[in-house]
């Protein structure tokens, strides 16, 4: 590697900037190399990144054995899962243009001529991208891992049991010491979230996307070979900075379609919806809801994950991982197996280094599918102009009619609930949590949770202008577009209101119960004072977009 300029270090007016440097341990030879900023997302809040301190380590190792030196910084996250039925679930959304925001002024404050995001939870995944994306900066993506599952009367269990089990003890058909003693092992360490919930869904959506590579995030967070893999993130970013390929050159549209794909075939989360059309907008792409819709149709259901099927994430890693999944897409011709990917092979080929495990049965052969098409749905009508958002991987129900129950709030939904007062049939309507009227779309978890622990998951359904966690299942339409806030239908919906979903012909209807037309009743309509009218909620309140468009402030 040769010396190279960094306007921040090369000459005697930079000597006070050096001098700061050499206070906290660099050398003159390290400031000569290329600088690789280490975007850290760690926190001691939550265990999905709560070992990204150590893995960074690794990282480092890997950058300067490559030849480079070095920086590493941090920035916020969530968690999803601590926040979830609290007013600081409004937080996590935010949080993702936060995490994107602050990692681009540090990088674009210090010149770094690369850079290395390490993620491990819901929003910090989709920000560290979009900032890559933004910078355009040689770099990539490494996912921390799965949590390894918990261990419940011999079976493995996961935060989502957790969320069901609020609604069993409510309607007493859980103990109490069973339930103290799930809440106790359901998280045995670090790790994020063991199902295909967002995390999970988002890390095997960038390595589709080629801006991690292949089979990185499949390795468990308590792995041991995870220090492999982050020395290897280390000395693969010295080589795109070689190289010059930039993260552009490897988020295209293909790629899009590819990671499209891969949540489609795993059963992954609706939040990939959200975070991909963002994804697409850093990068100077258009990707539109009809594109999830179509792509999904397209891709067969193979990999059998929780909330809607057996296994965790381990279980994928050890039946052959993200590799065996996109070798399986390549088979069918579900994704482009020549997009690029910052191992600078192209996804086929990564593709077919995968070594499949005898007898596994996580992702399914190729004539073998667990549906013929994939878990996303986007349905439209006079409820959804601008469209809304349903997994069906786990629910054979395609149609639902029936009586609207509606909220104005997440915690009022969530009261009925737990008070057994929603009856079979009825549609849960939650409004005024949308991306500006929550504002920050709060995840529904409690409230899904709840109800199907309650053992209604069957029986009734769910719609809002807020989103789901990945670990929601059951008949559940999100990210009504346009929100109740800014005057979408959902706002004119009454109680008794006959709400019909129609998932065959992709509809999402209401029928007025008094005879008036939604129309009418909007033109009386008046919005509610907004939550927060200052601080970082107002701010976002006043800038986000709609859902349908990413729920994006730039």
């Amino acid at each position: 590697m040769t010396d190279r300029s960094n306007p921040l270090t090369t000459g005697p007016s930079r000597a006070p900037a050096r001098a700061m440097l050499k206070a906290v341990g660099f050398s003159d030879a390290d400031l000569k190399k290329p600088l690789i900023g280490v975007a850290n997302t760690w926190i001691e809040i939550g265990p999905c990144n709560y070992h990204l301190r150590d893995l960074a380590v690794h990282v480092k190792a890997g950058i300067r054995a490559a030849g480079g030196t070095p920086m590493e910084f941090n920035t916020v996250s969530i968690s999803d899962g601590i926040t979830m039925g609290t007013e600081g679930m409004r937080a996590s959304l935010v949080s993702r243009e936060v995490i994107a925001d602050s990692i681009e002024l540090v990088t674009r404050g210090n010149g770094f001529d690369g850079l290395v995001v390490l993620v491990g939870c819901d929003k910090t995944i989709p920000g560290g991208v979009m900032a890559l994306a933004r910078l355009n900066v040689p770099g990539l993506v490494l996912y921390g891992g799965s949590i390894a599952p918990g261990q419940f009367h011999g079976h493995p269990v996961t935060i989502q049991d957790v969320f069901e089990a609020v609604g069993a003890h409510a309607a007493g058909t859980m103990t109490n010491d069973d339930f103290c003693r799930l809440e106790a092992d359901a998280c045995p360490g670090a790790g994020a979230c063991g199902g295909q919930f967002t995390a999970n869904t988002m890390a095997i959506a960038c390595e589709f996307l080629g801006i991690a590579a292949l089979g990185s995030g499949s390795v468990p967070a308590t792995d041991p070979k995870k220090a492999d893999v982050a020395r290897l993130a280390g000395e693969r970013v010295m080589s795109l900075v070689r190289s010059g390929v930039r993260p552009r050159d490897v988020i295209t549209r293909t790629s899009l379609e590819n990671a499209i794909a891969a949540v489609a075939t795993t059963g992954g989360s609706t939040n990939a919806v959200l975070h991909l059309i963002a994804i697409a907008r850093e990068a100077g792409l258009d990707l539109e809801l009809a594109d999830f819709d179509r792509i999904s149709s397209r891709t067969p259901l193979l990999v059998d994950l929780k909330p809607s099927g057996r296994f965790v994430a381990t279980d994928l890693h050890a039946a052959g991982g993200s590799r065996l999944v996109a070798r399986r897409l390549v088979e069918v011709g579900g994704v482009d197996g020549t997009a690029k990917t910052v191992s600078g092979r192209t996804l086929a080929e990564e593709a077919a280094t995968a070594v499949e495990t005898p007898g596994q049965e996580v992702v399914r052969p190729a004539g073998r599918p667990i549906k013929k098409s994939g878990g996303l749905v986007v349905l439209r009508g006079s409820l959804a102009p601008e469209g809304g958002v349903m997994k069906v991987s786990g629910t054979e129900r395609m149609q639902h009619r029936g009586p609207a129950r509606v909220f104005d709030s997440e915690e009022a939904a969530f009261d009925a609930v737990q008070r057994q007062s929603i009856k079979a049939g009825d549609v849960v309507v939650i409004r005024y949590e949308g991306p500006s009227g929550g504002p920050g779309m709060r995840e529904m978890l409690a409230v899904t949770g709840a109800i199907v622990g309650a053992g209604m998951g069957d029986k009734v359904a769910l719609v809002t202008d807020g989103r789901f966690s990945g670990a929601t299942r059951g008949f559940m339409v999100g990210h009504i577009a346009p929100e109740a806030s800014r005057g979408g239908p959902i706002a004119a919906v009454k109680d008794g209101d006959l709400i019909v979903i129609d998932v065959a012909r992709r509809t999402l209807d209401v029928e007025s119960a008094d005879g008036s037309t939604l129309e009418q009743r909007l033109a009386e309509w008046r919005a509610p004072a907004p939550r927060y009218t200052s601080g970082v909620f107002g701010k976002y309140a006043r800038l986000v977009s709609s859902a349908s468009t990413g729920a994006v402030t730039g």
